[in-house]
């Protein structure tokens, strides 16, 4: 199982990044999927989830109407496409699988 984000950067308050999480070594159509953060110096937090075909998805509340997940699983590819970005977003972004684990995170920074 491997899973391997990119997109993160820095950002100034106000703008957008789309992560992307590559799957591989496993049937990423068959599993739900996830994008958790964690902040500096606190723990993690789950952002949202998506359900296997794509069409039911969940937000916490402090990113809803900001934030949108996606899938496409001819790619085996997650995304998180984040708008309107602000400094409290300031994260290691990691997608996640309760059975299968997390990738290594792409750390998202908002500053000006």
């Amino acid at each position: 199982v491997q899973l391997v984000e990119s997109g993160g950067g820095l950002v100034q308050p106000g703008g957008s990044l789309r992560l992307s999480c590559a799957a591989s070594g496993f049937t990423f159509s068959s599993y739900a999927m996830s994008w958790v953060r964690q902040a500096p110096g606190k723990g993690l937090e789950w952002v949202s989830d998506i359900s296997t075909g794509g069409r039911i998805t969940n937000y916490v509340g402090s990113v809803k109407g900001r934030f949108t997940i996606s899938r496409d699983n001819a790619e085996n590819t997650l995304y998180l496409q984040m708008n309107s970005l602000k400094p409290e977003d300031t994260a290691v972004y990691y997608c996640a699988n309760d059975l299968l684990g997390r990738g290594q995170g792409t750390q998202v920074t908002v500053s000006s």
